[in-house]
């Protein structure tokens, strides 16, 4: 098996060796696309570091955007195959002429395998995805091209130059779009028996974020700027699955106040059921919070991230009203919605009591469904330098790396050891996802909410099944 490490080289090295894939790349591709034949997959990752077999799930129960979106920026004559290795099967021998790889920083070690099986056989290999945003030169390794930013314009430009013979080994996206007439995702090439009966069709209405919080690297490669799809291009997608379960895979679905409510008044005829990530204190507003449950929300997913307010201040998280948090929770109940609490533990100004203290606090106000997550810096933003600065980083080169990244303490932290964080967290699940707790924070299962908070607690149990370094944080 590869070892992988991340490589920092100066700029002139870089180019030698962007120069030499550019060359190797053109070499290979004068064959290519004789057929059209584009092979576009989602690998899985590993199960963990001491075993590396790729992990399996049956069924999902999201149909997510990555490969339906991504065949849908492919031109027409193209012949495409989709597989999403996770609940597929990858067939290395179909025959294709390119493949193109989305991958994540979970998934790149599975990715550079699946690569490297291809390039091989002389089949142009196409990396793309968050990973290749921060860590291009690493890819670029493994891959004959690299696609960075986001693929509207990228996909064609590439799938031009490959039947060129003149591909480049670098692409970045030179401009933002607009988000207006995106294509509507190709589910008619997924597999529908990898799909649970009960599912929900990813649709997105927006990308970036407004807030500036410390923590997250996301307006790094999604632009400061938070863009929004016109509302009838959003209600086209939508009746576009067929689908009545539809959830909104926006990192800030309320990024603006005016489209969301414009949104969800077009929603209210279409009899939809659908979930979403919502700020905390949006909660807060009366006209959203109505018309949202009137247009069918049936689970909110919140990023309350700390009860502790010098946290809350450090890390410039301005969306959590601390002083509110009991009132949200109760308007919440109230409207009879479902909703998750998203915390982060670990950071500078937390201490030991502030696990116990989290715990309960969620459980005292009856939180229908939490998580709770090991702080761990995001490459590309400030707070990610400062920790690598001050060595607090246990192992940079696999950060991020393996499942179960909510639990394992990629750092070193300030008032406890990582070996506390990780035993606090895994202690505050268990606790949290008892039968006990369990019984006495949920409502009976009289409606459809109320069905959906039962499923993730019940789903949430069977991470505990002492698997060590192997537990599956990421596979819910």
């Amino acid at each position: 098996m590869t070892s992988y490490s991340s490589v920092n080289c100066s700029t002139k090295g870089r180019l030698k060796k962007e120069d030499a894939a550019k060359t190797i790349a053109e070499g290979r591709n004068t064959k290519c696309l004789r057929d059209n034949r584009l092979h576009i997959i989602q690998p899985t990752h590993y199960s963990c570091p001491s075993k590396r077999i790729p992990h399996k799930t049956k069924k999902r129960e999201l149909v997510t955007l990555t490969l339906p979106y991504l065949a849908a920026l492919v031109p027409a004559e193209f012949r495409i195959r989709l597989t999403d290795e996770q609940t597929q099967n990858l067939d290395l021998d179909a025959p294709c002429d390119c493949v193109f790889l989305s991958i994540t920083t979970l998934n790149s070690f599975r990715a550079y395998d699946i690569a490297e099986n291809y390039r091989k056989k002389e089949i142009p290999v196409v990396m793309g995805g968050p990973h290749c945003f921060f860590h291009h030169d690493e890819a670029a390794k493994h891959a004959d091209a690299v696609a960075i930013g986001e693929g509207e314009t990228l996909i064609p430009r590439i799938l031009e130059d490959l039947r060129s013979g003149k591909l480049q080994s670098i692409y970045r996206a030179e401009s933002l779009h607009d988000l207006r007439g995106l294509p509507l995702p190709r589910h008619d090439l997924l597999d529908p028996r990898t799909f649970a009966r009960f599912r929900s069709v990813a649709v997105q209405t927006s990308r970036g974020c407004p807030y500036r919080c410390a923590f997250c690297s996301e307006r790094y490669y999604l632009g400061e700027k938070y863009r929004t799809r016109p509302v009838d291009d959003v209600i086209e997608e939508i009746r576009h699955t067929k689908s009545r379960r539809i959830h909104f895979s926006d990192s800030t679905f309320v990024g603006k106040r005016g489209h969301t409510l414009q949104l969800m008044e077009k929603l209210v005829p279409l009899s939809i059921q659908w979930s979403t990530l919502w700020n905390a204190n949006m909660v807060l507003d009366r006209e959203l919070m109505t018309l949202a449950k009137r247009s069918g929300v049936i689970h909110l997913n919140i990023g309350v991230d700390s009860i502790n307010h010098d946290t809350l201040r450090s890390m410039n998280k301005k969306s959590t009203p601390h002083g509110r948090l009991k009132e949200m929770i109760k308007i919440l109940r109230k409207a009879e919605i479902s909703f998750s609490l998203n915390f982060i533990l670990g950071w500078d100004t937390d201490k030991l009591e502030d696990f116990r203290a989290t715990l309960e606090f969620v459980q005292h106000n009856k939180v229908p469904v939490a998580f709770f997550n090991a702080f761990s810096p995001h490459r590309g933003t400030p707070v990610f330098e400062d920790y690598l600065e001050q060595g607090k980083i246990r192992d940079v080169d696999n950060i991020d790396r393996w499942p179960g990244i909510g639990l394992r303490a990629e750092i070193y932290p300030t008032n406890f050891t990582a070996e506390q964080l990780e035993e606090n967290i895994v202690y505050m699940y268990r606790q949290f996802y008892s039968w006990r707790s369990i019984l006495h924070r949920l409502r009976m299962p009289t409606s459809t909410s109320s069905l959906v908070s039962w499923h993730l607690n019940v789903s949430q149990r069977k991470m505990f099944s002492g698997n060590g370094d192997c537990t599956n944080f990421d596979s819910m």
